[in-house]
């Protein structure tokens, strides 16, 4: 992994990151993670959406836990 002292910045990755963020805050998402890979096309974007605090992909996050009890008991 590179110091980040050694990574070039360029004005348009600064205002397509602040781009980003006005975005997301006019949005009515409550919870942002951006993660950086120079494994995809520049430009792109995953969007992934889940419920709650689990993680994405997790029983919990699917509404398909198999040790919680549904009752209202």
């Amino acid at each position: 992994m590179a110091d980040i002292k050694d990574i070039e910045v360029n004005d348009a990755d600064i205002d397509n990151m602040l781009n980003v963020l006005e975005n997301f805050g006019a949005s009515n998402e409550g919870r942002l993670k951006i993660q950086t890979s120079d494994e995809v096309e520049a430009g792109t974007t995953d969007t992934k959406y889940h419920y709650g605090r689990c993680d994405v992909g997790s029983p919990f996050a699917k509404g398909t836990p198999f040790d919680v009890d549904n009752g209202c008991g």
